[in-house]
Order: C-alpha cells, then sequence, then structure tokens
C-alpha cells in the first residue's frame, strides 16, 4: 500500500513539472525567433539605405546601346540562369533613351459672316527623339495640317524637324539637318499651351512665317551668365518661286518663297545669329537676324544679287501673375527691281519691306491644382508690303495699309500641357475680318 502511495506521488510530481519544461522550452524558440525577425530587419534596412544611391548611380551614367551582338546574347540567355539574369538586368536602362512626344490644336473661327464660319484639326505632330547616349540625340517631328492629305483637300503632310545635335561639352553643342531657326518667341516654342490667343498671332505668321525651319548646321552656346547664343549656316529662300498672282505673296511675303527642306535650292546659303538673355529670374530679352541671297543662282532670274534681311527683337517679363511680352520683327528684299518690272501688271510685286510688332499683357486670375484661368489682351500691327521698290510708282504701285488687331481672350488650363481658348479679333483695316475663335490645344 505504501509503495502505491509513494508512486502516486511521484507520478504526481512527474505530471506537475512538465509543463513547466514545456513553458521553457517555447520561451527558447520564441527567443530565437525574435532575434531572427531582428537580424532579417536590420538587413532589409541596409538595403532601403543603399538603394537611393545605386539609383543615382545608374542615372548619372546613360547606359549605351548594347551592340547588336550582345543583344543577341541576351536574348538566347535563358531567362531562368543566373547568368542571363544577370546580363539581362544591366542591359535595362534606367529610363527609356527613346521618347513619343507632340501636340496639336483644333479650332473653330466664327467672323461676321456666319456662312464663313469654319472647324478645323489645324494640325497635330508626332515627335520622335532617342538619346543614343548622354552627348549625342536625334530630333525628328512629323507634321499633318488640317486634318486630311489628298489631291483634292488642303491638307499637308510635312516634316517639321529632322536633325542630330551633339553636345560638345556642358555649353556647347552642335546640330545638323532640317531645324527651326532661332528667331522670336513662336518659331522654337509654338505648341499651343506655350501661346495666349487659340491662333499665334499675325507678327510671327506673317512677318516670322512660324514654323520656318531650313536644312543646315548650327551652334547653340550658353554661359554662366544666362546668356545663350545661336549661329549657323543654312538653306534659304528662293525669290524664284515668287508668285505676283498669288495673295499668299501679300499675306506672307516669306511664307510665300520658303523652301521647308523639299528639294530646297541651295546656290546661295543664308547666315544666322541670335542672342538671348535669362539672367534674372522672370526675364527674357533677346533678338536675332537672318541674312542671304535669294535668287539661288537660277540662270533666268531677272534679280540674281536679290537679298533677303529679317532681324527681330523681344523681350518677356513674368512677374508674379504676369505674363507680359512684346516683340518687333523686320524684312527687307533688296535688289529685286529688276525682277519687279518683269512683273508690272500683276497686284502683288516683291516688296522691299515689310514689318511688325505685339505687344501683351497674361495674367493668372484663378489657379487650383491643374486648372488654371489665364485672361490676356494683345495689340499688334503688321505691314506685308510697307514699301515698294521707287521704280515702281510710276506703275501705280503703292504701300499697302497697315492693319491693326485687337485680340482678348482668355486660356482655361486642365492641365498644364491641355488649354481651352476662346478670344475675340478686332480688325481695324478690315473688320469684315472680326471674329470669335475656340480652341482645343495639347502637348505632351
Amino acid at each position: 500500500m505504501m509503495k502505491k502511495t509513494a508512486l502516486a506521488v511521484a507520478l504526481a510530481a512527474a505530471f506537475a513539472s512538465a509543463p513547466a519544461f514545456a513553458q521553457e522550452d517555447l520561451r527558447a524558440e520564441m527567443r530565437a525567433l525574435r532575434e531572427e525577425v531582428q537580424r532579417l530587419r536590420a538587413e532589409l534596412d541596409a538595403v532601403k539605405a543603399a538603394a537611393p544611391a545605386a539609383r543615382s548611380a545608374q542615372v548619372a551614367t546613360p547606359i549605351a546601346p548594347a551592340p547588336a551582338s550582345a543583344q543577341t546574347a541576351v536574348a538566347s540567355s535563358s531567362p531562368t540562369s543566373p547568368a542571363g539574369a544577370t546580363v539581362a538586368a544591366a542591359a535595362e536602362p534606367a529610363e527609356s533613351a527613346t521618347r513619343l512626344f507632340g501636340y496639336g490644336e483644333i479650332s473653330f473661327s466664327r467672323p461676321q459672316d456666319a456662312a464663313q464660319a469654319q472647324a478645323t484639326v489645324g494640325r497635330v505632330v508626332l515627335g520622335l527623339g532617342h538619346q543614343f547616349n548622354e552627348r549625342t540625340k536625334i530630333v525628328t517631328e512629323l507634321e499633318v495640317e488640317n486634318a486630311v492629305v489628298s489631291a483634292d483637300d488642303q491638307g499637308e503632310v510635312a516634316i517639321e524637324q529632322a536633325y542630330v545635335e551633339h553636345q560638345i561639352n556642358d555649353g556647347l553643342a552642335v546640330k545638323a539637318g532640317l531645324y527651326l531657326i532661332p528667331l522670336g518667341y513662336l518659331n522654337e516654342s509654338h505648341e499651343p499651351p506655350n501661346y495666349f490667343g487659340v491662333k499665334r498671332n499675325f507678327v510671327e505668321t506673317a512677318i516670322i512665317p512660324t514654323t520656318w525651319r531650313e536644312i543646315g548646321i548650327g551652334l547653340t552656346g550658353s554661359t554662366d551668365f544666362g546668356l545663350r547664343w545661336d549661329a549657323g549656316v543654312t538653306t534659304g529662300f528662293d525669290l524664284t518661286k515668287w508668285d505676283a498672282t498669288d495673295a499668299e505673296a501679300l499675306e506672307s511675303p516669306l511664307g510665300a518663297v520658303h523652301q521647308e527642306g523639299q528639294f530646297a535650292k541651295a546656290g546661295n546659303l543664308a547666315l544666322y545669329g541670335a542672342l538671348n538673355y535669362n539672367g534674372q529670374p522672370g526675364l527674357n530679352v533677346g533678338g536675332g537676324v537672318f541674312i542671304g541671297d535669294v535668287a539661288q543662282k537660277q540662270p533666268d532670274f531677272a534679280s540674281p544679287d536679290a537679298r533677303l534681311t529679317l532681324a527681330e527683337a523681344h523681350a518677356r517679363w513674368t512677374p508674379g501673375n504676369w505674363d507680359l511680352s512684346a516683340l518687333y520683327a523686320i524684312g527687307s528684299f533688296s535688289n529685286v527691281e529688276q525682277f519687279n518690272l518683269t512683273q508690272v501688271g500683276n497686284p502683288y510685286p516683291v516688296p522691299k519691306r515689310f514689318d511688325g510688332w505685339y505687344a501683351q499683357a497674361g495674367y493668372k486670375a484663378w489657379a487650383q491644382g491643374d486648372y488654371a484661368l489665364l485672361p490676356f489682351v494683345r495689340y499688334e500691327q503688321f505691314n506685308t508690303a510697307r514699301k515698294y521698290d521707287d521704280a515702281l510708282a510710276q506703275f501705280g504701285y503703292a504701300a499697302q495699309p497697315t492693319e491693326a488687331v485687337v485680340t482678348a481672350g482668355a486660356s482655361f488650363k486642365l492641365h498644364p500641357q491641355v488649354v481651352l481658348k476662346a478670344d475675340y479679333q478686332w480688325f481695324r483695316e478690315n473688320s469684315s475680318r472680326d471674329m470669335f475663335n475656340l480652341g482645343i490645344g495639347f502637348a505632351y
């Protein structure tokens, strides 16, 4: 009996101590797990700390495109093999070196005569650029005007730009190909969100033929104190294209004889130069000149020494919510008297001088997030035939009157790159052209 009692006491003690051993084991396992979690957390923090530096180094050092052989090797590597995965990761650039961009505008215009009201897809431009490395890139743009192009339509397809640019050093670049001439504000920056008004201003349309491009080679430089300079040699205008019976010659003398890179006659080349100062925040002051012979050495042209000179000066100031700008442009044809004498009887001889100017004020009246409302007003004067050669006076040719236009309206931005526009234009000389305009513009 005593043995049974002693065994029972021993078993009871054993069962009573068993939970204590299990709890001790559990606590040990928990301590081990906690230490493992702390170790993994420390490793994760170290990886997070190192990631930004690694990304910065990757962006600062663009990856050159791999040779075709290397690309083939990457494509043939097994995606599951460690070596293939390493090569593929190294070949993948941090950012795409090829960029798609563009802009477009759609407008509706209603003059006083409602029968003349019109809406059109003014233009859609598709651009493609590629950065070969940190110094060399190409830029191309394809433009379609007025929606439809065919033998029976007024649309047009054109290459707006196609050039190669190479950065020689931090302050100097060279470019060659078909590119925009750096005169005025709109010729290089003509995307609809960048200017006021449904349509481009008359001075930078009739006097400076936006968008004006030439084939050539040019240099662009900048200084530490905010001065940018441009200079180059390019193709020029072709006065042998002048049609003294076509009203386009009066609407835009240079627009009537530009070559746009299509089998451009290059017997005479032209020179240009431009300066822009941006050393003070919100201020830009600049100007440029383009000069060259325009007979293109054509043997039968009556004025073989004909020459064009085009010059402009501009200023823009953006204090606070204001956007104030002004521009003056003047062009002249010289040595064109003999050609004009062969055109006597036709309504539009070559002018000796044409010019124009405008002053414009815009104001950001309201903004919330990406939305912004910007009313503006612009006054401009322009004359596409301010003076003819004196020899034409005996045949009754006289200078054209100067047109003055007031444009007032507003831009409502849905996004900095998407804009709705409305304005009204009053013409002093020909009030039948007064019109209301609506437009949509975008750039990306």
